[in-house]
């Protein structure tokens, strides 16, 4: 699922994500990782940690978690 279709769901925007986790399995690629990131968020940078694992399930080599807050009202 595309991170923007997920936010979208809870009536927030990419612009709403105050900080983002995002889970790597190749430290190496994390200069085209960081491109698309960019990519994804335009001018918005949310706080961000990387880290490296070993492995991520269903054979995935990117997961991002995002935290988003949108006020009530």
């Amino acid at each position: 699922i595309h991170l923007g279709q997920r936010v979208d769901r809870s009536g927030a925007t990419l612009a709403d994500v105050a900080k983002t986790l995002c889970f790597l399995t190749e430290m190496d690629t994390f200069a085209t990782f960081n491109t698309a990131y960019i990519a994804g968020f335009g001018d918005h940078r949310p706080a961000r940690s990387t880290i490296g694992v070993s492995a991520l399930p269903l054979g995935a080599v990117v997961e991002i978690e995002a935290w988003a807050f949108k006020p009530l009202g």
